[in-house]
């Protein structure tokens, strides 16, 4: 069985809203390596809507290098109730149940299935026990207000797996979800 694994940038107060903003001082060769191992452990993305527009619209207008190259190659599955297509950027929009169809996602042959972004999806995921790990890229910034990183969901609890230190002060805090 595949895994679902999430990977999310959050700032020390939970903000995970603009990432370019706050984030990019921080993106060095240890956060492209980290990077790289997730993206080319997986075989396919997940991504809500939001998530996928900004990603077709940035990654599909880039080309040239290995890592690039393979995000544009993978299949894309969008969840998403306001979108009739998701044609873009190797996109399958997600028809019907959202946790039926990541369950049959999860049980077809292959590598890891990456998601990005955090929002209404997880809520679904986390709920319906399809996330496998939760990589959270805690970045050492105060963004000081913006989109709050699972924000409404129930109490949950998850496993520490692992943890990774980075030069330039992010730490990735690797989750698994309790059974």
């Amino acid at each position: 069985m595949r895994k679902l694994v999430e990977s999310t940038f959050v700032t020390l107060d939970g903000v995970i809203g603009d990432p370019h903003v706050w984030g990019s001082p921080y993106w060095d060769e240890e956060h492209r390596g980290y990077a790289a191992k997730l993206l080319f452990s997986a075989d396919a993305l997940l991504l809500g809507r939001e998530t996928y527009e900004g990603f077709a619209e940035t990654w599909g207008a880039r080309s040239g290098d290995e890592y690039t190259d393979h995000i544009n190659g993978l299949p894309t599955y969008v969840a998403s109730t306001t979108l009739d297509k998701a044609d873009a950027w190797n996109g399958r929009l997600i028809e019907g149940d959202v946790a039926t169809a990541v369950a049959e996602l999860k049980r077809q042959p292959g590598r890891d299935i990456l998601k990005f972004g955090s929002g209404v999806l997880d809520r679904t995921l986390i709920a319906n026990k399809l996330l496998d790990e939760l990589h959270l890229w805690v970045f050492p910034v105060i963004a000081g207000g913006g989109d709050r990183l699972l924000d409404g969901l129930d109490l949950t609890h998850f496993d520490l797996l692992e943890t990774t230190r980075f030069a330039s002060g992010i730490v990735v805090l690797t989750y698994g979800g309790k059974a």
